[in-house]
């Protein structure tokens, strides 16, 4: 009788993981989808105002100035 219920639990696990592996890709989609949101919301912040990088030349000691400016707006 043990038996009969251990090949029946056997026989729907890998039922049950493919569910599981289908809810965990959802939830990965979503969170994929809600990273690229912010990042696109953060680099079209960004591109509509100057950024500048100072840095210092390790060997020389020269400060090196980076001026990135960017007039375009991201779209999908």
């Amino acid at each position: 009788m043990a038996k009969k219920d251990k090949e029946q639990i056997d026989a729907m696990e890998p039922e049950l993981n493919m569910e599981n592996i289908k809810r965990r890709l959802d939830l990965l989609d979503q969170r994929l989808d809600n990273i690229d949101s912010s990042l696109s919301a953060v680099v079209e912040r960004i591109m509509n105002q100057p950024l500048t990088l100072n840095i210092t030349c390790p060997r020389c000691g020269r400060n090196i100035e980076i001026a990135v400016v960017g007039g375009h707006k991201i779209t999908a």
